[in-house]
Order: C-alpha cells, then structure tokens, then sequence
C-alpha cells in the first residue's frame, strides 16, 4: 500500500498527473488545520480557507502566502489554466480558477496526495 501511495504522490507531484475526484484522503476533511507540500513541508493553506466546491478535490479560496505558491500557465489539457506549484520543491499541487467564493473569487483546486495536512491542536487558538 505505502508503495501505491508514493507511486501516486510521484506521478501528482513530479509528474503533473491528477486524482480523480472524490478519490482522495483530504477533499472532504473538515477538521481545522494546515495543508503542507507533501514533499518538502512548505505550508501552502489554512483550513479556514477550505471549502466545499463540489468538485471532489480540496479546494481553498487563498494561500497562507502568495509567496508559497507559484503559478504557471499550462496547456497540457488542450486548454489555457494556471496550474499551481510549491515554491520551495516545484511539486505539482494543482489548478486554479476564477470561480471560486468571496472575499478572492479564486478557487485553488488541489490534488490531496500532494497535501498533507497537519490537525490543529486542540487548544491552538482559532484566530489567524
């Protein structure tokens, strides 16, 4: 199983390649706290940021820095969409789009392979 897992997490990160939806571990966890790259421990978004787009990967309407992610165009679908990778290891973490809620209206769509997610503790206050 664990070699299934980093084949998986090879071809999303390295790759460029996509979990199919509502496949993966973190498109419906709820739980407050902080999603890193799963390569290199990057911290990319904050479950506060997390919602519910339908679409069955994790989706967040912000990063914790715009300087943790980076954004490229990426034609590999036959169409023009802003793929988004870490900063610090180059991973593959995703797409973005424009049709995500208020206050941004952007929608980070992400692989859940490519995250690992780290629960708030308990006792760990909820204000930003």
């Amino acid at each position: 199983m664990e070699e299934a897992a980093h084949s998986a997490r090879i071809r999303v990160t390295r790759r460029a390649a996509t979990e199919f939806a509502f496949s993966g571990a973190l498109y419906d966890e709820h739980a407050p706290g902080l999603y890193r790259c799963v390569d290199c421990g990057n911290a990319l978004f904050d479950s506060r940021t997390k919602f519910d787009s339908g679409t069955g990967w994790p989706s967040f309407w912000e990063a914790i820095a715009t300087a943790n992610v980076c954004e490229k165009k990426d034609f590999r679908a036959g169409v023009l969409r802003t793929e988004v990778k870490c900063t610090l290891c180059d991973a593959h973490l995703g797409h973005l789009f424009t049709d995500g809620p208020q206050p941004t209206g952007l929608r980070y769509c992400l692989n859940s392979v490519a995250l690992r997610f780290i629960p708030r503790p308990a006792n760990a206050s909820e204000k930003p």
